[in-house]
């Protein structure tokens, strides 16, 4: 990542809650194309998240820590906050003098642009504005959150309008936060009066219907788009009797993980 930094736009987009197996099973089924011709070999990758709940991944994320790869031994990471003694800064790493990530792209001349889902980047609570406010511009509405069936159209709506007012000059920054995954996702699922493993599978193949909007938007200013796209944690739905997250449980650990380069008229 250290030399693309300048030349490249950048593109983070955390699926929040998304499980590793559903999101696995339906890439091997091919409910999601979309993302699979994105993902190299039309696979997720799976990792290990450095937390269970959203606002602690966020601020390891931002930090450098992003899903760990599951296979022993150290792993070189794309981008990492300096501090002393770090072992997985490698000779690719962007290593940066700055608390975060968002902080450290400003100071290399891109403008950073947030794009919040869930509650915490709702900017309603002191504690809801503490990750948006990293960022030079943030942007969050109720038809951003988890209770909008169409809560990633509206995000991107969003960003279409964002993108006409940053200069083409300028290298770009995007987080996406989409709270599609999140509890409550019956309404993606019809006739559903619970959620569940199917409504959160159904709710990815909502995503999936938008990812290629995505894409050609990030591409449209004409550069190449460094990519990641990952979840943040897993939710249970009953395994071992648990329901939720911010649990020590597999199904929160365990998630999906790529990163790619998106080029300008691919999409």
């Amino acid at each position: 990542m250290r030399g693309l930094i300048g030349s490249h736009d950048l593109l983070l987009v955390t699926l929040d809650t998304l499980r590793y197996d559903v999101a696995a099973e339906l890439a091997s089924a091919g409910r999601t194309p979309r993302l699979a011709r994105a993902l190299p070999g039309g696979r997720w990758e799976r990792r290990h998240s450095p937390a269970s709940f959203t606002y602690a991944a966020h601020h390891a994320f931002f930090a450098g820590f992003l899903p760990t790869p599951t296979t022993p031994g150290q792993h070189e990471r794309r981008y990492a906050a300096a501090f002393p003694g770090s072992e997985t800064a490698g000779a690719d790493t962007w290593v940066f003098d700055a608390p975060d990530l968002p902080t450290a792209l400003a100071a290399a001349g891109y403008h950073t642009l947030c794009l919040g889902g869930v509650g915490f980047f709702n900017r309603r609570s002191p504690l809801g504005s503490v990750l948006p406010d990293l960022f030079a511009e943030a942007h969050w509405e109720p038809e951003f959150g988890v209770t909008s069936p169409t809560c990633l159209d509206a995000q991107l709506d969003r960003l279409a309008e964002a993108l006409t007012r940053v200069p083409p000059e300028r290298p770009l920054f995007t987080f996406l936060n989409v709270a599609a995954l999140h509890q409550p996702n019956r309404h993606h699922l019809p006739g559903a009066e619970v959620d569940s493993r199917a409504s959160h599978a159904a709710a990815l193949e909502y995503v999936d219907g938008r990812v290629d909007r995505l894409f050609r938007l990030v591409t449209g200013r004409g550069r190449p788009v460094f990519t990641i796209v990952c979840s943040d944690h897993g939710t249970a739905y009953g395994e071992d009797g648990h329901t939720g997250h911010r649990i020590g449980h597999d199904v929160v650990w365990t998630v999906p993980y790529a990163d790619f380069v998106l080029s300008p008229g691919a999409w």
